[in-house]
């Protein structure tokens, strides 16, 4: 009898996924739950297929789907007949919802296979302490969820609701808490990380948090940040940047395109110039910080031309790691409505814009020969780089730290001589 979780999407689905592993196995000892993404259909295509082989392979056991994807469309997962349940993401860290469950009768019809809520109605993100990882050499926390904007490609402010914050006191005592189970690299997450502390007393941001966390937990060695918006990046986390080297030099931003235009489309809040203004500074601070990025392919209305301002913003930001969305229509987004390019041509750019993606990739790759990098092992011959990049080495446990020089680059990895014992 076991609790089996499949996760899908962010990391914050993967702090959750912990969560749930210790709320829902305090009821339950035998069920698959499925923890949906909803970003694009796609991401909900592949939940619904993961649901069906899931059922194939368990024919007895109870499938309870979770999740944005649950929380934005539960009707569609409740039709399904490999489904007995669908709960909402402000039910699914709850343990009483969990004992719910562990009751709830199997061979219900779809309409009482939901408990989903009203998302938009919490207004706070209660602290969740984990203690450990399945499988995992570095800790995610969460310290925010929700999202105040509305781009008008995005469906995951209806699946996580209005942005809120956890307060700094708890989250720098998760952070102790990881840190002396034995975790080396901690990473800040949310939904959008920037907007931290606008709803808490005094309106703290982001640099003072994670300032605090390095100045309070002298012990972690290393402490990443997920997915930012560069155009909410405040003072003190620039300082943070330039000054603490246990943050380390690698940031993802979520740009999503390159033209002024598309920006204006996507109701984005920065401009073109904006970003690459941020890049150059941060760069000036941190000569040796590195940038991924989110870029959404064939937005509505995107013409030839604008495209090609996306694919030269990975050169003009200096960008090394690209995540690549071909654009998927949402339903209920603006987005949806505007006029559509073919499938084909958003295919095509899509393709084009990850060729872009992995050449600077390599460069990047190249420029690191020689060079000495303390390596996060995360399973054995597998590590990565303070700047997040894939790297093979011999020896070594998993969460222990090693340094070594960077011999070459092989099948986009990073290959090293090991120069040292753990750090």
């Amino acid at each position: 009898m076991s609790l089996d979780i499949l996760t899908f999407g962010c990391r914050l689905n993967t702090y959750e996924s912990e969560i749930m592993r210790r709320e829902a196995g305090e009821a339950m000892d035998d069920a698959i739950i499925v923890n949906t993404c909803a970003v694009t259909a796609e991401a909900v295509r592949q939940a619904r297929q993961a649901i069906r082989r899931a059922r194939r392979e368990n024919p007895g056991r109870r499938i309870v789907v979770t999740g944005c994807a649950a929380q934005t469309e539960p009707e569609t997962f409740a039709a399904m007949e490999e489904v007995d349940l669908v709960l909402g993401n402000a039910e699914k860290t709850e343990r009483s919802a969990w004992a719910r469950v562990a009751r709830s009768p199997l061979d219900l019809p779809p309409a009482e296979k939901i408990v989903v809520s009203d998302i938009m109605a919490i207004r706070e993100t209660a602290p969740q302490f984990v203690d450990a990882f399945e499988g995992r050499t570095r800790a995610f926390v969460q310290v925010q969820n929700g999202c105040d904007h509305r781009c008008t490609f995005c469906i995951i402010p209806y699946g996580r609701g209005n942005s809120r914050s956890v307060a700094m006191g708890p989250v720098v005592e998760e952070v102790r808490r990881l840190v002396a189970a034995g975790y080396r690299e901690i990473v800040l997450t949310g939904v959008d990380l920037t907007s931290w502390g606008g709803d808490l007393p005094g309106s703290p941001r982001l640099g003072r948090l994670v300032r605090t966390i390095l100045k309070n937990v002298a012990e972690l060695t290393r402490l990443r940040l997920s997915s930012i918006d560069s155009i909410e990046a405040d003072d003190e986390l620039m300082r943070a940047i330039a000054e603490e080297e246990r943050l380390m030099p690698h940031l993802h931003l979520s740009l999503q395109a390159g033209d002024d235009m598309i920006l204006k489309r996507m109701k984005r809040r920065h401009l073109r110039d904006d970003a690459i203004r941020f890049c150059e500074e941060a760069r000036r601070l941190r000569p040796d910080i590195v940038f991924g990025a989110d870029l959404i392919a064939g937005f509505p209305t995107e013409t030839e031309e604008m495209f090609q301002n996306s694919i030269r913003l990975i050169e003009d930001c200096g960008l090394t790691f690209l995540h690549v969305f071909p654009f998927s229509a949402r339903n209920g987004t603006p987005a949806a409505r505007m006029p559509q390019l073919a499938r084909e041509e958003v295919k095509d750019r899509a393709r084009r814009l990850r060729e872009a993606g992995d050449a600077a990739q390599h460069a990047f790759l190249l420029g690191e020969v020689g060079k000495v990098r303390s390596l996060l092992v995360e399973k054995e011959g597998s590590a990565r780089s303070e700047h997040f990049a894939l790297a093979r080495i011999a020896g070594g446990e998993a969460g222990e730290i090693l340094t070594a020089r960077i011999a070459g680059v092989e099948s986009g990895a990073l290959t090293t001589e090991r120069l040292a014992q753990a750090a």
